[in-house]
């Protein structure tokens, strides 16, 4: 069975995997060892967290505390870098719409349907919540606020992970130590995600979403794609390309990868001017924009073209010889270093909300709080909604 027939049934299959999950959990009667079993959700709770994180704030206390101080202060940093790229991206899509950033939901089976992407997302999530709520966990040990619970959750597809403190506890404690708990979190998820980001600067891969100044620093750059044939009778064969060319742009928009060529939108019937290095001497094509034979409302230049990565690290001393290891790691970084930002943002069920309530609270009046919370809330939904919105109305609803 090939992964081409999996993406295009992976919805089916997703659900086929829940209630396969659903049957062994019935079968093995997980019920009597803390599982809460739904139709929808499986649910896994334990009482004894509060014990194996003592134990190991016991060995680390010094660490803990100068790491819960520091969160506070990444909670701030995070959730302004989080609204800064909203509002930048939002700029981005009427001022320099190339640079616009897509954004949408991930969500195995909808916008994850490529088998080996919802693999990869699969394998990340728990490593990435376990990290996050570990870090709440234990930074409220320290700040002395009982953990009655902890496990997880899977609602068919998505994970989640919780710790749950003592409501009463966590409502008496300082401001400060309410913002080291929810801090921790978010904070704990960049951490990984920036020592996973420093080995990964070896690594080609990483390279595609390594920013332009870094870049230069640790990798060599490509000149751009090569050719590696011409379709016959297409635009490109018209114009003249020819194979082992080096395409260095279409349309003005940079080609440095074959990822760039997705910035380009090309429609049957149009001019594309495209630029090419041959041995060394850069030449300009007008080329006319052919159908696509798998899809006539898209446009094609005609050429078969070097799909590898071209970017060499200068610090090679890993060698990186599993691409598949290579792309967990990528989501790896992705999944942790972007849900740790999009956390802060406040929003009813992420943990930004409830840094800015502890914040203004019992500074207002209840009524006061609540209106500011939900303003605060419509503002960040809009965003982040018109950031989705902005890529749909670019791409469609796109899947990764």
């Amino acid at each position: 069975m090939d992964l081409d027939f999996l993406a295009q049934n992976s919805i089916i299959y997703v659900l086929i995997a829940w209630v396969v999950i659903l049957g062994v959990a019935k079968a093995l009667k997980l019920e009597k060892h803390g599982f809460d079993i739904k139709p929808y959700s499986l649910t896994y709770k334990n009482a004894q967290v509060q014990t194996a994180l003592t134990k190991m704030l016991g060995r680390t206390r010094r660490g803990i505390r100068v790491f819960a101080d520091v969160s506070v202060v990444a909670g701030f940093i995070m959730m302004g870098f989080a609204f800064w790229f909203l509002i930048d991206n939002i700029a981005k899509f009427f001022d320099r719409p190339a640079e616009f950033s897509e954004l949408t939901v991930l969500i195995p089976g909808v916008t994850l349907t490529s088998a080996s992407s919802i693999l990869y997302f699969l394998l990340s999530i728990p490593i990435v919540l376990v990290i996050h709520e570990g870090a709440h966990g234990i930074v409220a040990t320290l700040e002395k606020i009982r953990i009655k619970t902890g496990g997880f959750a899977i609602f068919i597809a998505m994970f989640a992970g919780f710790v749950e403190p003592d409501d009463e506890e966590f409502n008496k404690a300082k401001k400060i130590s309410k913002l080291r708990v929810i801090g921790a979190g978010a904070t704990s998820n960049v951490i990984f995600a920036l020592a996973l980001g420093a080995l990964l600067l070896t690594n080609p891969f990483f390279a595609i979403i390594v920013p332009d100044p870094i870049r230069g620093a640790f990798y060599e750059i490509p000149q751009g794609v090569t050719v590696l044939s011409i379709m016959p009778d297409s635009g490109a064969e018209k114009a003249g390309l020819a194979a082992n060319d080096i395409i260095t742009s279409i349309n003005g928009v940079p080609i440095v990868t074959p990822f760039d060529f997705t910035k380009v939108k090309l429609a049957p019937g149009d001019i594309a001017s495209v630029t090419a290095l041959r041995d060394g001497t850069s030449m300009n094509f007008q080329i006319e924009v052919m159908p696509s034979p798998d899809d006539p409302t898209k446009g094609l230049i005609g050429i078969i073209r070097d799909n590898s990565l071209s970017y060499k690290p200068i610090y090679n001393f890993i060698e990186w010889n599993s691409p598949e290891l290579s792309m967990f790691l990528l989501w790896l970084w992705m999944i942790s270093f972007f849900i740790g930002i999009i956390n802060m943002l406040p929003l009813p069920i992420l943990d930004g909300g409830k840094f800015i309530h502890s914040i203004i609270d019992k500074k207002l009046s209840d009524a006061t709080v609540n209106k500011t919370m939900w303003a605060i809330y419509a503002f960040t939904f809009l965003l982040f909604g018109l950031n989705i919105a902005l890529s749909y109305m670019k791409s469609g609803w796109f899947t990764i």
